[in-house]
């Protein structure tokens, strides 16, 4: 299949073109940098941010919902989502 975009740099505010399912750990940090979480079953997510020295709560957050947000750690302590995707 051709890729009329592969000619195009991939920037953080792109589109992704992978997902990766995100397994919460309290000290074990993503492998990558993500552009964005998808959220696949409601509730609230603890998570630390690429450039964050603190964690911080998204509380309430909708099913189906993409954070855009770029994780280092996504916390299982007070994590109450669930089928979360890395977006890269």
């Amino acid at each position: 299949m051709s890729d009329p975009f592969s000619g195009l740099v991939d920037g953080v505010s792109a589109p992704a073109t992978r997902g990766v399912a995100v397994s919460p750990h309290d000290s074990n940090p993503l492998a990558e940098m993500p552009k964005a979480l998808f959220i696949g079953t409601a509730g609230d997510l603890v998570a630390r941010g690429i450039n964050d020295g603190a964690d911080v709560t998204f509380r309430n957050l909708a099913a189906g919902s993409v954070l855009p947000f770029r994780a280092r750690f996504v916390r299982a302590t007070g994590t109450t989502a669930a089928d979360i995707v890395a977006l890269y």
